[in-house]
């Protein structure tokens, strides 16, 4: 009888005797979003731009605030209307404050300003890079009448190498929503 165990296990041993077992190789997932087609948006608060059919607007419970809600990709972007009274400076001071209190995660937070002085539009656009709540920030202003913010947020834990290609989608979104940006009353 232990004869007979010893060949079994000798026999065992010889057919696992193979190649060893190799790791699978990193692969990166790919998420591939479609190519945006730009339809426009026209709030009753005298602004309008144009914005990708990935995304959906929804009003918010403030007049003139709406949420550009990506369902697919579990992210809004939330957009906030102030009229100027004589508070132009506090506007950006809070916009910059927002941004700025990002500066604990950001591994760095890019500045862009821009000014298309033919339609009144000027303003900033923050790329906040890192483990950050919120990945894009700007503002868009007449610096006179109108102060308009937008932020990013996912609904889902800051993980900037998971959300990358997501953020660099809604980037070029909202880079086309600035170009296309228009006060209406000008």
């Amino acid at each position: 009888m232990f004869k007979n165990l010893i060949r079994v296990f000798i026999g065992l041993s010889l057919f696992s005797c193979a190649k060893k077992p190799l790791p699978k190789p990193k692969g990166d997932l790919r998420l591939e979003y479609p190519a945006p087609k730009y339809q426009t948006f026209s709030a009753p608060c005298d602004y309008s731009f144009e914005y990708s059919d990935f995304a959906t607007v929804k009003e918010s419970k403030q007049l003139c605030w709406y949420n550009l809600s990506y369902p697919k990709m579990k992210a809004n972007v939330f957009i906030t209307y102030f009229p100027i009274k004589n508070d132009f400076p506090l506007h950006v001071k809070e916009a910059e404050k927002m941004v700025y209190e990002h500066t604990i995660k950001a591994s760095s937070i890019d500045t862009k300003s821009f000014a298309y002085p033919e339609k009144h539009v000027y303003g900033n656009f923050y790329e906040l890079k890192g483990q950050t709540a919120s990945n894009i920030q700007f503002y868009v202003t007449d610096s006179t009448r109108h102060f308009l913010t937008g932020n990013l947020y996912f609904n889902s834990r800051p993980r900037p190498d998971s959300l990358a290609p997501a953020v660099d989608y809604i980037k070029k979104d909202l880079l086309h929503l600035i170009d296309s940006f228009k006060w209406e009353e000008q």
